[in-house]
C-alpha cells in the first residue's frame, strides 16, 4: 500500500501557488457523473474548473480537510482553497463558472436567482432525490473515469500528488 501525504499537505500541494482553480469531487464510477463532468468540460473551455473523483487518495484527502468523512461519495461537492460547497450549493456554484456556446444560456445568472428564491431544504431534497437513485438512473462503470488521450490532462488532479516522495 503507497504512503501518503497527510490531507492537509494534500490540500496545499493541490491549491498550490501556481494553481488556485476549484476542483470538482464526483463519484467516479457513476454514469450520471462522468456526462455531467463530460458536459462541464464541453462548457467549460477556459478551463475555470479541476477535477477529481470521489474514490481518489486527493479527493479522500480533499473530502477530509473540509470536514466531511474520507469515504463518503453521496454528493457533488466543489472544493476551493477557501472551503467546500456540497449537494445543490456545489451545483449551483459550479454552474455559475460554466459558459455554454458563448453565454447564450444566462446560467449564473439563473444560478445566482435559484440559490436565493428556492430554500435549500427543498434544492438538497431534491439533489438527494436524484443522487441516491443515481446507480439505478444511469448505471456505473468497473472503475473511475479515465483522460486516455491527455486532452484534459491540466484538469484532472494527478493522484500521485498524494503519494509521498
Amino acid at each position: 500500500m503507497p504512503i501518503l501525504h497527510d490531507p492537509k499537505t494534500v490540500s496545499s500541494k493541490v491549491f498550490s501557488s501556481q494553481d488556485k482553480r476549484p476542483i470538482i469531487l464526483f463519484d467516479g464510477v457513476c454514469n450520471l457523473c462522468n456526462t455531467a463532468v463530460n458536459l462541464a468540460l464541453d462548457w467549460d473551455p477556459s478551463g475555470k474548473l479541476r477535477f477529481a473523483a470521489l474514490q481518489s487518495n486527493v479527493g479522500r484527502s480533499l473530502l477530509e480537510v473540509n470536514g466531511r468523512n474520507a469515504n463518503d461519495i453521496s454528493s457533488i461537492v466543489l472544493v476551493t482553497k477557501n472551503g467546500a460547497y456540497t449537494k445543490s450549493d456545489a451545483v449551483l456554484k459550479i454552474t455559475e463558472e460554466l459558459t455554454p456556446f458563448s453565454s447564450l444560456l444566462p446560467l449564473k445568472p439563473a444560478a445566482i436567482i435559484g440559490r436565493y428564491i428556492i430554500p435549500k431544504f427543498i434544492r438538497d431534497l431534491i439533489y438527494d432525490g436524484v443522487a441516491d437513485n443515481r446507480y439505478d438512473l444511469m448505471g456505473k462503470k468497473d472503475m473511475c473515469r479515465f483522460d486516455a488521450d491527455g486532452e484534459f490532462e491540466d484538469r484532472f488532479i494527478n493522484d500521485s500528488i498524494a503519494l509521498k516522495d
